[in-house]
């Protein structure tokens, strides 16, 4: 048996206004209700923009697609299709739904990881989210570098990622993610942080495994947790500055010597010219030569039975 057409220009749409495509959200959008997901977008999110009005139903409109298998902005025309509006009120339209998206700033983004923090935390307290939390729970922290096709795609850069054991040149969005899992349980997402495509693998890793660990107290892992991340996510210490010359560690702090102390002079060194800086400039002396002396100005011999000037300074 064969196809009779070509199965890439074939695309298949749910238009039967009797039926539902998606009737597992139903339970999931139910649970989201009663986390309060609505509630804690409202008092978080605050947007100044014109398309940033009623921020709860758009983002619940968000989630909802991608609960769905959206992962484009016209993917989420799929809560319309068929008797979806009939189970869901204020679906908005995937052009509203993307304005809205583009009217964030970094500040919003921040507020929309608080709301999600506590989403989490409410989620693990109405279901078994997390068992065995309460003894043992893993956090574990990636960086991820995600390629992007746009030439005008607010903060793609080239950086750096592996393909098939290879590290590449990829021009995409860097990200941060981190989950959290016990040995019981599978893996939940706890935040993510998208970055520009050129940062740093360690950029704001420190704060954003604070907030994880958080997030993960919050959920219940009350008992021991270990963190995991990459090599370049761990945090470096700066070496430690070095201590004075002549400085003890008796010393008082703030101490200095007055004039560092003069090092030994090697052996080696004793026949080798020295170079002294004076008024003039470099001059160098050889091993006959004690007293620099400069080539413009000559110190003029005194005549018998008359004691030298000594030098200034």
């Amino acid at each position: 048996m064969r196809l009779s057409h070509d199965p890439l220009r074939i695309s298949a749409t749910f238009d039967d206004p009797d039926l539902v495509s998606r009737a597992g959200l139903v339970p999931v959008m139910a649970l989201a209700e009663r986390a309060g997901l609505e509630a804690l977008v409202r008092r978080h999110v605050t947007i100044t923009a014109k398309t940033g009005v009623y921020p709860e139903i758009k983002a619940g409109c968000l989630v909802a697609g991608m609960a769905a298998g959206a992962d484009s902005i016209e993917d989420m025309d799929l809560l319309r299709h068929g008797a979806m509006p009939d189970l869901f009120g204020g679906v908005r339209a995937p052009s509203t739904l993307g304005s809205f998206l583009r009217s964030f700033t970094w500040g919003n983004v921040r507020q929309l990881e608080a709301a999600g923090r506590e989403l989490l935390a409410e989620l693990a307290r109405l279901t078994p989210l997390l068992p065995g939390a309460d003894q043992l729970a893993f956090v574990d922290i990636d960086s991820m570098q995600r390629r992007v096709y746009g030439h005008k795609k607010q903060g793609a850069a080239f950086g750096h990622t592996k393909i098939s054991g290879k590290t590449v040149l990829v021009r995409g969005l860097n990200a941060l993610a981190a989950t959290i899992c016990t040995p019981v349980a599978a893996p939940v997402i706890a935040g993510t942080r998208l970055r520009g495509g050129s940062a740093n693998t360690a950029r704001g890793a420190a704060s954003f495994t604070a907030e994880a660990i958080g997030a993960a107290r919050a959920a219940g892992c009350a008992g021991t947790i270990v963190a995991r991340a990459d090599s370049g996510c761990t945090a470096r210490r700066s070496p430690a500055p070095a201590a004075a010359p002549g400085r003890t560690s008796r010393s008082p702090p703030g101490w200095t010597p007055r004039s560092p102390p003069r090092s030994p002079r090697s052996p080696r060194a004793r026949g080798r010219p020295s170079s002294t800086r004076g008024r003039s400039g470099t001059i160098s002396c050889g091993p006959g030569c004690p007293t620099p002396r400069s080539p413009r100005f000559p110190t003029p011999r005194s005549p018998p039975g008359r004691a030298r000037p000594s030098p200034p300074g």
